[in-house]
């Protein structure tokens, strides 16, 4: 049987809250957040009838709860699905959205459904980071990963140890560009775009959500190199060069690009190919690294033929060894974010993968020209996950690249 190609037709994101009681969504229940966003995706695309879509598919990194029960087959019936539609939930930790995507595009791929939902959601407030894990003791009895594995910031410090030359500084300038080119995309209307406005009820009241709480616009260098180093004692990593604790859900609608033309619709990106990589769980930021050397040998091509890239900032030093390896220009690669990324957006864990690629979606409509687009993402215990997509938006004609700065040799 041969593989069909699948679309992204449309894909829209709740706001981003912050964790926790002072975050906007602190009352709102995580499936009412998918369902915001399923529904969104509709009433976008009016094409495709609820009674159309055939799968939904939806990442949590902690499945219980108001994110459990299947959340994926629960939110297609409170968003109105047909009860023919099936539905699924996936874990990948942080690329949980990612993995929904690539899971529901390959059920497409091999004919299964010609339509699909896919996404990811995390309240972090209801549901804070493995506060309910119960790690198998075996892991440090039988020093099978290092005590630095459980806990994502000392993962990071780890690569500031592998990685001497990217300094504490390095790491507070990337964070403050990408909370400056953030600003600049909010403020040229760029973003609003992209979030469905959700009412929800504060202790202020009822309130519509309809911009991330995350970003600081006014981030200075001066103001970061003050921040606490709650990981190490004169360490690297802040809570300023950090992404956040954050509550939000990310969807798309996906498709056979043969199904897409019989309803007449103009699909926005083409999945490439995708891949997910492991590496050591203590230095889990690396994990984009080898899925995107993995994923350039399978898909045939090299980061020469990517025109734009989003990687996911769960920290700064993560994403400054990825622009080493490849060759991009540190800390501002044209290129990589163009809007700014996690650190200034947030990161509800499985939420970013589908934002990385909505992003794209929205970046490729500016630009025409651009051909590829990178998404790509650490994974908490050591994995990475890249995905590739054409611009199908575009008029076919490649601007000449920027060239980025030359590789230093490392020592």
């Amino acid at each position: 049987m041969k593989s069909r190609e699948v679309v992204l037709v449309d894909g829209i994101r709740t706001a981003f809250g912050r964790a926790g009681e002072q975050g906007f969504f602190w009352n709102t229940r995580a499936d009412d957040m998918v369902v915001k966003v399923i529904r969104e995706l509709l009433r976008r695309n009016p094409q495709v009838g609820p009674d159309m879509v055939e799968e939904n598919v939806w990442g949590a990194s902690t499945q219980e709860k108001d994110q459990g029960l299947t959340l994926g087959r629960t939110s297609a019936i409170l968003a109105g699905l047909s009860e023919k539609c099936a539905g699924a939930s996936v874990d990948r930790m942080c690329a949980g959205g990612m993995t929904a995507v690539t899971t529901a595009a390959s059920e497409i791929a091999l004919g299964a459904f010609d339509i699909a939902i896919a996404g990811g959601v995390e309240h972090m407030g209801h549901h804070p980071m493995a506060a309910t894990a119960d790690p198998n003791p075996r892991f440090l009895v039988d020093r099978l990963v290092s005590e630095d594995a459980l806990i994502m910031g000392k993962t990071a410090e780890n690569l500031h140890d592998m990685f001497p030359e990217i300094s504490k500084e390095m790491a507070d300038e990337y964070a403050m560009l990408s909370q400056q080119k953030t600003a600049a995309a909010y403020t040229e209307g760029k973003i609003a775009k992209m979030i469905v406005p959700m009412t929800v009820y504060t202790p202020e009241g009822w309130v519509v959500a309809d911009r991330d709480q995350q970003p600081r616009p006014d981030t200075t260098m001066e103001g970061l190199q003050d921040l606490k180093t709650p990981f190490r004692p004169l360490g690297h990593v802040t809570a300023g060069n950090a992404s956040g604790l954050n509550d939000g859900a990310c969807g798309v609608l996906l498709m056979a690009a043969d199904k897409a033309k019989e309803l007449g619709i103009q699909p926005k990106m083409r999945m490439v190919a995708y891949t997910y990589a492991g590496v050591r769980p203590e230095v889990m930021g690396l994990g984009p690294i080898p899925a995107t050397h993995k994923l350039f040998k399978i898909s045939g091509l090299s980061m020469n033929d990517i025109d734009l890239i989003e990687i996911n900032e769960a920290f700064a030093v993560q994403c400054i060894a990825f622009m080493k390896e490849f060759d991009l220009t540190v800390p501002d690669e044209p290129r990589l974010n163009p809007w700014g990324g996690a650190i200034a957006f947030g990161h509800p864990l499985a939420s970013s993968g589908p934002r990385l690629m909505i992003h794209l979606m929205h970046e490729f409509a500016e630009n025409p020209e651009a051909k590829f687009g990178l998404a790509t993402m650490c994974v908490g215990l050591g994995q990475g996950g890249s995905v590739i997509w054409e611009n199908l938006q575009g008029n076919g004609e490649k601007a000449p690249k920027k060239k980025s700065a030359p590789k230093k040799k490392k020592k």
